[in-house]
């Protein structure tokens, strides 16, 4: 179902945002929000034996669905913590993760979560986003898409009018922005190093 929704694909892009961490995951991972589909699994299949994992999320269904998903709990710790509002240190993890969570967010939530991402990023540590972007005019998707989107995603279109940039706290500047786009532009990976 997910790859239905996102037109065949959500291998591809959790792929791109797996390969931003690595063949092997080194360090301390945060994952802001359950994902639909394998992604976590897959996440935890590259982790390093000295490596650790923390999910979040604030529903409890999205929690009690990913324990039941995941084989081990062996290096992950799954939290109900709010993304706006995150309970971990400044700069306690390595790597951030924010995949297809932005464009379910209101304006207001979506800084928040963009801060509170950068904030648990280590200096020199890396927070990659995958999520929804404005298409190409040539992209027959740009069309269908926003009927779509306005209907069953109300703050997915914010994502067209902006880039993930615009939404970074005032006086933050990142020591590096890397943008890719997929699907004739439908998706983006932007990985910032803080």
């Amino acid at each position: 179902l997910v790859n239905l929704i996102l037109w065949g694909n959500f291998s591809r892009l959790r792929d791109a945002a797996l390969q931003e961490m690595g063949e092997v995951i080194d360090g301390k991972v945060l994952q802001v929000a359950c994902v639909y589909g394998d992604f976590t699994e897959h996440l935890v299949n590259r982790l390093s034996p000295a490596a650790s994992l923390d999910v979040i999320d604030v529903a409890p269904i999205q929690i009690k669905n990913l324990h039941e998903k995941l084989k081990t709990t062996r290096q992950v710790a799954v939290l109900r913590q709010d993304s706006t509002d995150m309970q971990f240190e400044d700069a306690s993890h390595d790597t951030v993760v924010v995949f297809f969570l932005l464009h379910e967010q209101p304006a207001d939530a979506r800084r928040k979560t963009i801060a509170e991402a950068l904030r648990v990023t280590r200096p020199g540590g890396k927070v990659i986003f995958v999520d929804y972007h404005k298409p190409v005019s040539a992209s027959p998707f740009r069309y269908l898409m926003v009927p779509i989107l306005s209907t069953l995603e109300p703050f997915a279109l914010d994502m067209w009018r902006g880039e993930i940039v615009d939404w970074l706290p005032e006086g933050l500047t990142p020591a590096g922005v890397e943008k890719e786009t997929y699907f004739g532009g439908l998706y983006q990976k932007v990985v910032i190093t803080r």
